[in-house]
């Protein structure tokens, strides 16, 4: 089963945050879909491992509330 996950980002304020954290998650083995939706500060994700997506989101220079 595929899990889906919504991380609240709040610090993301513009589209290079948005861009920053779909680079990052390129990387993530396992992610399946990925929506950064910078209105809601959000990052909703399909599939990939919790660890390695909070990870991904802390590399890219963002903290997971």
């Amino acid at each position: 089963m595929t899990t889906k996950r919504i991380y609240s980002v709040p610090d993301m304020s513009c589209d290079h945050c948005v861009q920053a954290i779909k680079g990052q998650m390129a990387s993530v083995e396992g992610v399946m879909d990925l929506i950064v939706d910078l209105d809601t500060k959000t990052v909703t994700v399909t599939g990939g491992d919790d660890t390695a997506v909070t990870a991904a989101i802390d590399d890219a220079g963002f903290d997971v509330a």
